[in-house]
């Protein structure tokens, strides 16, 4: 009797977790961190594409973990606030980061954890080879 029940529940629970739908992730989720490898203050957020966002405290020029998810989208951090003009002759950001960035989780490794102040992203654009 006990197998019978047991074996009912265990069925009963497959059942019940294959039923439940998988979302799908929305693209633009950034993870933030004042410590590096994920430490410290964090904050995870799915940012619009397109759009500047400016960086809150304590993350405003104190943010050592930038990890975008692994969707197909990049960002670019900037040294400005939004609506600020870039002046710099090398550019106001080091470039794009994306999943795969090998210092997204310790901008202090090119000293930027301490120069972030906002950041925009946008989906990843993809050259033909025609």
């Amino acid at each position: 009797m006990k197998f019978t029940t047991i074996v009912t529940a265990a069925v009963s629970s497959a059942i019940a977790v294959s039923g439940t739908p998988i979302h799908k992730r929305e693209i633009g989720g950034v993870l933030l961190c004042t410590g590096v490898n994920a430490t410290g203050t964090c904050s995870y957020n799915v940012y619009e594409l397109k759009t500047c966002h400016q960086l809150p405290a304590p993350f405003h020029q104190n943010t050592s973990t930038f990890a975008p998810d692994g969707e197909d989208f990049e960002c670019f951090p900037r040294i400005g606030d939004c609506g600020s003009i870039c002046t710099s002759p090398t550019g106001c950001t080091f470039g794009s980061v994306d999943f795969n960035y090998k210092n997204k989780f310790n901008l202090g490794a090119i000293k930027w954890n301490t120069l972030i102040s906002s950041f925009d992203c946008s989906l990843k654009t993809t050259t033909s080879t025609e």
